[in-house]
């Protein structure tokens, strides 16, 4: 009940403050383990993306420290947050997300780690490799741009457009069970790539040079 009631909410306040083009969001399908991974330009993200993907069954993780502010603990609660330590091999949040893939769940993740506000994709964290490799679930990217323009927007009362675009599939084959650090690099950056190839050139930050796009480590996949 407080789930419903609290992404209800939230979509009836983004209808006033934005303009969201979902509509890529509705190829994400409706059962069976994913890995949704994108990037992170505020704190609209969550709100927007959460409270649409409901009543799909999902978690995230989100930095320890969030939960030390009451307000936000209550979002993220509502939201199955999983508290994780940054900087640390965190096995309880790990364990706790390869858990909830294995009950069909997605998990949401950014390999950015941290906001970029300008929504110019800095260099991903290689964190996320751990997870697909480990559930084998499908991993799909979508990007959103638009959202850094919020605070200027509403100190003029202007509602901000945001899009939203999903890409393909995608799975990791790799040839062996314990990829080395330049391998994980590696794959770290071609799945960054696949999100850079969705975004306007002017998003596209350290991936602006598409010449050096490899998928060496990817392949589709159907889900």
């Amino acid at each position: 009940m407080r789930e419903a009631f609290v992404n209800l909410v939230i979509r009836f306040l983004l209808l006033f403050l934005c303009k969201i083009d979902y509509g890529d969001l509705e190829k994400i399908p409706k059962e069976g383990p994913l890995i949704l991974f994108g990037n992170h330009i505020n704190f609209l993200d969550a709100p927007m993306i959460f409270s649409k993907l409901w009543p799909r069954k999902f978690v995230c993780l989100v930095k320890k420290e969030t939960f030390d502010k009451p307000f936000l603990k209550f979002l993220f609660d509502t939201w199955h947050g999983i508290p994780v330590n940054r900087g640390t091999a965190d096995f309880t949040a790990f364990n706790a997300s390869i858990r909830a893939l294995e009950e069909n769940k997605i998990l949401v993740i950014s390999p950015e780690g941290t906001r970029t506000n300008d929504g110019k994709l800095i260099k991903g964290n290689p964190g996320i490799l751990a997870f697909a490799q480990k559930s084998g679930a499908a991993i799909i990217p979508v990007v959103c741009y638009g959202a850094e323009e919020f605070h200027n927007n509403f100190r003029k009362l202007k509602r901000t457009r945001v899009n939203f675009v999903i890409g393909e599939p995608i799975r990791l084959k790799l040839n062996t069970s314990y990829p080395d650090r330049e391998a994980r690099n590696q794959i770290t950056n071609e799945m960054m790539y696949q999100l850079a190839i969705l975004l306007p050139e002017k998003y596209r930050g350290y991936y602006s040079d598409l010449n050096k796009m490899s998928t060496n480590y990817l392949q589709r996949t159907e889900v």
